[in-house]
């Protein structure tokens, strides 16, 4: 039996309030829904992080997903502390999978503390492990960071870019409020990684297209089934069949109707259950088409999950 993997001592509580609003979000975990009958992938979750009013072991996570048709996930780092936890926890049970990372938005205080450098060089060692089948969470975010931290944001992930290079491993991008200079300085890189995926699509029809031109995966997260996302589900609508992915970034990201709600990756079906009706595959078989094809595109983007 694979060594029960907890989150780490310490580790990191998301708040009991919301980001904006700083209402209290409920702590109670939605009720499962109806199981999918083709199983997918989580492919970006923190498993490290503590939500609700109950500590959840990755194992219990891993095993209540299984029941519900999602086979796995992969568990992303987003500084050192969680990249580390996400390579243990990819050793410790053959379900998960790891992707290690610097978050763009840490990138600038690194640097002003100097310890940018220090910090990148064990990512790298981090990314050698066998179990780590992606470079990420990396990219850009100007939503928190202001125009005094972009020279940093943009070095770092040019620097992600190249590491997921040379160990020949997908990249999960972070993108916030900055399509256009992430789609440059991929597009002006020497070379692209296996896969680029933008992780939690965060954009309208026309940034779905030119990811369709590129080949870059689109990884739709409970976003899309929020009421106020008519471009996300625009975006998906033209997504390339071959491209889609589907998340939930676990503990955030929580599907309709339970918006705000601890997440975890068996609430998956009911994402999946939303994409396949804006794709216009209303019945229980194209639900299960739509399962098989983000499956394939997952194995293809990451590798076998073996």
């Amino acid at each position: 039996m694979p060594k029960e993997q907890q989150a780490p001592e310490g580790g990191p509580v998301r708040s009991a309030t919301e980001e904006k609003s700083k209402k209290r979000r409920r702590l109670d975990y939605p009720p499962a829904p109806e199981p999918l009958r083709v199983p997918v992938i989580d492919n970006h979750a923190h498993l490290d992080f503590r939500d609700g009013q109950v500590a959840v072991s990755l194992t219990q996570h891993l095993d209540t997903a299984a029941a519900l048709g999602v086979a796995g996930a992969v568990c992303v780092g987003y500084d050192v502390a969680s990249s580390e936890f996400s390579v243990q926890a990819a050793n410790s049970d053959p379900r998960a999978k790891a992707a290690v990372a610097l978050h763009p938005n840490d990138a600038p205080e690194l640097a002003e503390r100097g310890e940018y450098d220090a910090a990148f060089a064990r990512i790298a060692e981090l990314a050698a492990d066998e179990q780590v089948v992606a470079v990420g969470e990396t990219g850009l975010d100007y939503f928190r960071t202001g125009e005094e931290g972009v020279a940093a944001q943009q070095r770092s992930f040019r620097d992600h870019i190249a590491l997921a290079v040379e160990r020949g491993l997908a990249m999960q991008i972070h993108d916030r409020d900055a399509h256009e200079d992430v789609v440059s300085i991929l597009k002006d890189a020497p070379e692209l990684p296996r896969s680029v995926v933008f992780h939690c699509f965060s954009g309208d029809a026309e940034l779905a297209r030119i990811c369709n031109e590129n080949g870059w995966y689109m990884s739709f997260a409970g976003t899309v089934t929020f009421k106020n996302s008519s471009d996300l589900r625009s975006a998906l609508a033209v997504a390339d069949p071959h491209l889609i992915l589907v998340e939930t970034d676990t503990p955030f990201l929580t599907p309709h109707p339970y918006r705000g709600q601890p997440n975890a990756p068996y609430l998956i079906p009911q994402t999946m259950r939303l994409m396949a009706q804006t794709r216009g595959l209303e019945d229980d078989a194209g639900l299960d088409s739509l399962c098989q094809q983000v499956m394939l595109n997952t194995t293809q983007a990451y590798g076998s999950w073996t």
